[in-house]
């Protein structure tokens, strides 16, 4: 059964099935969770007055254990104990936080990553029909896929963004947000940023580019060079972001200044406002690293994305657009080599990379699949770089277009 009650009321054992709130009032990515006694202190310590519990997953008021009470004359005969409240089965939130930070296979996760995007696209898409027509943000119906993001993320770092990079010309703005989010969420992390900035992050990640919602098709999708008059055009929506979003009710303070800025660089030579170091936002300069790599190692109406490493190699050459920290931060969370570079290693062999190695980011998992002394396919074999027993190692990066591959993410994509 479902009850609402005031936040003050809640104890360790209830099951919180709904906080009743703004998700910048309180640190948790989940509205629906088994509460110990540090999440009922977060909630006391938070903006949050009301929640929902579910009786049926959790304890009820009446069976909770109470606050200690005053001290009270000792009675002739002790009062029988207050039971403990029963030890939940597997559902503790260590236990769920655990499930949702362990490490999975990247090939698992991918499909998972699909399942995230196809049914976010049609968020995404109502949120931008919604600013386009001028009603309310509903940032509470974007947090389950905010989450969904999150959380795969934290289980496979490259997943979710490898998968991003399919998306077609038409589904590009939806899918290039939810993108962004995933990128932000494990720059914020990478950054060591505490919880509640790394929800934010995600957030402004997805709505940064609410402002394309009243750009004309014809310039957004032109299979082109925009003309000097289409890009100014094109340069409005950061303002046109900001002012819908205001207008939608959005207010978190983050969330409008990356929509506003994630165009500035660090030399002051971006838009809106040609803000230049520390006078752009950390949260900005951190989606301005995040859309640019999103965009260029993506496939666009007027030309095929860069491959993911070489895409890294020219942002590293643009001197003074990004924050040097950031940027390397990153790059750390990325890899040298991110997930779906094409390399060639001292053997002579192609090799796709499928799968990173946090601590020697130099030495990846890689699938070899091509001779380039033979020219021609060989026998596909995975090969861990890092181990102490493998003689192969990466001599350079490659372009797929200049070998003439096409479509390389069927090679390792599940």
């Amino acid at each position: 059964m479902l009850r609402t009650i005031d936040s003050d009321q809640l104890r360790p054992g209830m099951y919180v099935y709904k906080l009743l709130g703004a998700w910048v009032h309180h640190p948790f990515w989940k509205t629906s969770f088994l509460v110990d006694s540090d999440d009922v202190e977060k909630i006391h310590g938070s903006r949050i007055e009301q929640l929902v519990i579910d009786t049926a997953r959790g304890l009820d008021l009446d069976t909770a254990a109470p606050d200690a009470p005053d001290p009270q004359p000792e009675p002739e005969q002790p009062p029988p104990p207050v039971p403990e409240p029963p030890e939940p089965a597997t559902t503790t939130r260590t236990a769920r936080t655990n499930s949702v930070t362990a490490q999975v296979g990247i090939e698992s996760e991918v499909v998972r990553a699909r399942k995230i995007f196809e049914d976010g696209r049609d968020t995404v898409e109502a949120m931008f029909r919604d600013v386009r027509l001028g009603r309310t943000v509903d940032t509470e119906a974007a947090m389950p896929l905010v989450e969904a993001i999150n959380d795969s993320v934290l289980r496979h770092p490259q997943a979710l963004i490898s998968v991003a990079r399919l998306k077609t010309a038409d589904d590009y703005t939806y899918l290039h947000s939810m993108a962004v989010a995933g990128l932000m969420s494990g720059l914020a992390r990478q950054l060591g940023l505490p919880e509640g900035q790394v929800v934010e992050a995600a957030m402004g990640g997805l709505l940064h580019d609410m402002g394309k919602a009243v750009t004309p098709l014809d310039i957004l999708n032109k299979p082109g060079k925009l003309t000097d008059e289409e890009m100014a055009i094109m340069r409005q929506h950061p303002l046109d972001g900001h002012r819908l979003l205001v207008a939608g009710g959005v207010q978190n303070a983050v969330v409008l200044e990356i929509a506003l800025h994630h165009h500035e660089k660090m030399d002051g030579s971006g838009y809106p406002n040609r803000l230049a170091g520390e006078n752009i936002a950390l949260m900005s300069r951190m989606g301005a690293v995040c859309d640019v790599y999103d965009a260029i190692s993506s496939d666009r109406p007027y030309k095929r994305g860069w491959d993911p490493a070489e895409s890294l190699k020219r942002m590293a050459s643009w001197q003074g657009h990004f924050d040097p920290v950031v940027f390397q931060a990153f790059v750390r969370r990325l890899g040298i080599y991110p997930v779906g570079s094409l390399v060639r290693l001292e053997s002579q062999k192609l090799a796709v990379v499928i799968e990173q190695t946090p601590d020697a980011l130099l030495k990846p998992k890689v699938r070899v699949f091509y001779s380039a002394k033979l020219r021609s396919h060989v026998l596909v074999q995975d090969i861990d770089l890092s181990r102490p027993d493998c003689q192969d190692r990466i001599a350079q990066m490659e372009s797929p277009s200049d070998w003439g591959f096409r479509d390389l993410e069927k090679l390792w994509l599940p």
